[in-house]
């Protein structure tokens, strides 16, 4: 559809939302499209602020008279592919949440982060399985199936603990979703991400977990090899109440830095057990010996704090992002990451993150929802800092990184962790086994046969049920 039937139009869309309706060159217009993630910039044909479930209705029916697709966006952490036409939901105006102390349950629309969760769950010493970034929303993480960077091993997946979706699908229905009412759909979209509508709302379970023994382990560089080497062992070992992830950053000579990391090499363990101090003392003294540590903040917190494990200044920068699965984790593999970034490597990757999944991450949630390949021993994932112009001659940075790792990556892939690099459809697929990815295709004709929905990780439509 031309700008110009946009601009002659937009005045009924205008109409039906309280939010602001933007084109290409209105005041305010670059903050509505904008993310965190500059490798993506989206130029969508018109912009809609939502303040409400209403609004997304009525841009998705504007849409879908003007043959428009239909694309959603809050903070642009996880970027697939530019917008560059069509209609563009802003949901950060829609920030309602609610907490129910006695259900244990918080309800949170599509334009909430997760500090505000965390803030308000910990008032009734409840807890979410949030993410390790505190500024990410709600919403977009759990569809992908959500990993908590405290809790992921212990509780599993945040999609599996989701009790009811509020969804605006393509013909602009508000659907209220939950396994008992609309179980297809319910399904599809707790692992189909962004797929079958745009979610206005989600409820979701929060436990009663009020502290951690949790905090960092920061290490010099120079021993790289070693610590990584003992954080292979410390995993082998580790309960399923004890959720890790280490980390080698490189990060920029800037005032802002910890003086120690500046232009350095630096390794990172990040630990967070539910256990007692003395007894999450005893697992991680293997880690403390490792190597001298050039800074220890593992102690008795509340969970609250535990969102300060993760610094996540909010501000935007490009990087260009690879991830895979690893079906294990072994001396080996540590000594091909050191060979690849340790010291002496010239790596450009600004940061390596190697998260240990298993425990509870691995149930199966009685096929309640589409997030597969849950078998999977760690997740990987390599970012590259870059200057926004850089970006595509950067694109390849990190995958040396999964050459490396070749003989542990797996060859799926998970929805909580697709790239740019993976929206291609062959890619997203790898994402689900067939059966799943077959059942999802059939869904997708059925509540989105146009593909309306295809700015993101794209699960085209495919033969429905039974044709």
């Amino acid at each position: 559809m031309a700008l110009a039937s946009v601009l002659s139009s937009r005045h009924v869309l205008a109409a039906a939302v309280d939010g602001p309706v933007l084109l290409p060159g209105d005041d305010g217009y670059a903050e509505e499209v904008a993310t965190i993630n500059l490798s993506v910039h989206h130029r969508p044909a018109v912009a809609v602020g939502a303040t409400g479930a209403s609004d997304v209705q009525a841009a998705v029916r504007f849409a879908a008279a003007y043959d428009l697709p239909v694309a959603v966006l809050l903070t642009g952490h996880g970027p697939s592919v530019p917008i560059d036409s069509g209609v563009l939901v802003n949901t950060r105006r829609m920030t309602g949440l609610t907490i129910d102390p006695v259900a244990r349950t918080a309800r949170v629309e599509a334009g909430v982060c997760w500090q505000q969760v965390v803030d308000e769950a910990a008032k009734s010493g409840l807890a979410p399985l949030a993410g390790s970034s505190p500024t990410v929303g709600v919403v977009g993480y759990t569809l992908g199936g959500g990993i908590s960077a405290t809790l992921a091993r212990a509780f599993g997946w945040a999609a599996d603990h989701v009790r009811r979706i509020d969804v605006v699908t393509a013909d602009g229905q508000l659907h209220h979703v939950t396994p008992g009412s609309e179980p297809d759909l319910f399904w599809a979209l707790c692992g189909g991400k962004s797929n079958f509508g745009v979610v206005t709302a989600l409820e979701f379970t929060l436990f009663p977990v009020t502290r951690l023994y949790a905090g960092n382990l920061f290490y010099s560089g120079e021993h790289t090899r070693e610590v990584l080497r003992a954080y292979q062992k410390f995993a082998a070992q580790a309960p399923d109440d004890l959720t890790s992830s280490i980390a080698l950053l490189r990060m920029p000579d800037l005032p802002f830095i910890p003086e120690f990391m500046r232009g350095k090499l630096t390794v990172n363990i990040r630990i967070s057990y539910l256990g007692s101090k003395h007894e999450g003392e005893e697992l991680i003294a293997l880690l403390r010996a490792a190597a001298p540590v050039l800074l220890d903040t593992v102690a008795d917190i509340p969970y609250a704090d535990s969102t300060s494990m993760f610094p996540d200044s909010g501000e935007p920068v490009a990087a260009v992002e690879h991830f895979a699965l690893l079906t294990a984790m072994t001396a080996a593999t540590a000594d091909a990451i050191t060979e690849v970034a340790g010291p002496g490597a010239d790596s450009r990757i600004s940061i390596i993150d190697i998260r240990q999944m298993g425990g509870a991450l691995a149930g199966t949630a009685g096929n309640r929802n589409a997030v597969g390949n849950r078998d999977a021993a760690f997740a990987v994932f390599a970012l590259t800092f870059v200057p926004p112009g850089e970006v595509a001659g950067s694109e390849a940075s990190g995958l040396e990184l999964m050459e490396g790792l070749r003989p542990w990556v797996s060859p799926r892939k998970h929805p909580s962790f697709l790239s740019p690099a993976d929206a291609a459809v062959e890619e997203t697929r790898k994402a689900f086994d067939d059966a799943t990815y077959q059942r999802l295709r059939s869904l997708k004709a059925e509540y989105d046969p146009a593909n309306m929905f295809r700015f993101n990780h794209n699960i085209p439509p495919g033969p429905t049920a039974g044709s």
